[in-house]
């Protein structure tokens, strides 16, 4: 079965092709589902992790009705996916993962929670995604890293910053002032040592989700526990 998923900063390709063995595409924009559907032969489903929202007009979600409407299964996660994964899924899009149910649910609801900058080349995330932040919080404040009322001084900081701005280590400096320092080296021990990253988390749920979609056989055998 033809298959294309859209991928950028959330998750690098080399993973991604590790999970499953489909044609990946730079962050999806405006016009890219048409082109798709162009084809002699379009991909029976799609994949969208990343997509462009400054440098290009964002893809639309009629856009992915009309994908749906010509038979393709769309799937979403992780940041624009997401996004139009929430939107679309009453008329049968797949969302995938946390983020996902976050817009949703509606406890989160803009734009710019998901929105990164990146490398053109490498498509590397140069700064970090406030949902990002905001499960890696709940998870440091799990693991007492660090204090709620300090978890919640963190988010109120990076919120603030224009979202190019919000890098772990930029909030940590504009917090440092406030914190005694052992509390400090607790939370700046916890981001370095490997806050969780749900973008990529979701990412490799959607692969999952995909590779079960275009060959259930392989789901059916590792449920059996064969080799």
């Amino acid at each position: 079965m033809r298959a294309v998923v859209f991928i950028g900063p959330s998750i690098d390709r080399e993973s991604a092709s590790a999970e499953l063995d489909v044609e990946f595409l730079p962050p999806v924009k405006r016009g890219d589902l048409a082109e798709l559907l162009a084809r002699p032969e379009p991909p029976e489903a799609i994949g969208i992790v990343d997509g462009r929202f400054l440098q290009s007009l964002c893809i639309s979600p009629k856009e992915v009705l009309e994908a749906m409407d010509r038979g393709v299964t769309m799937f979403g996660s992780s940041s624009m996916g997401a996004l139009r994964a929430a939107e679309c899924s009453p008329f049968g899009m797949v969302g995938v993962g946390k983020i996902y149910e976050e817009y949703l649910s509606g406890r989160i609801d803009a734009d710019d929670e998901v929105a990164v900058t990146y490398d053109e080349e490498n498509l590397a995330a140069l700064s970090e995604p406030m949902v990002n932040m905001r499960f890696a919080v709940a998870a440091g404040i799990e693991e007492g890293a660090f204090a709620p009322e300090t978890g919640e001084r963190f988010l109120e900081i990076a919120k603030e910053l224009y979202f190019p701005q919000r890098v772990n280590r930029t909030v940590l400096m504009l917090l440092r002032r406030e914190l005694p320092e052992a509390e400090y080296d607790r939370i700046a021990a916890f981001f370095a040592g490997g806050a969780p990253d749900t973008k990529r988390e979701d990412a490799l749920l959607l692969l999952a989700a995909m590779r079960n979609h275009l060959d259930p056989q392989i789901k059916s055998v590792e449920d059996r526990g064969a080799l």
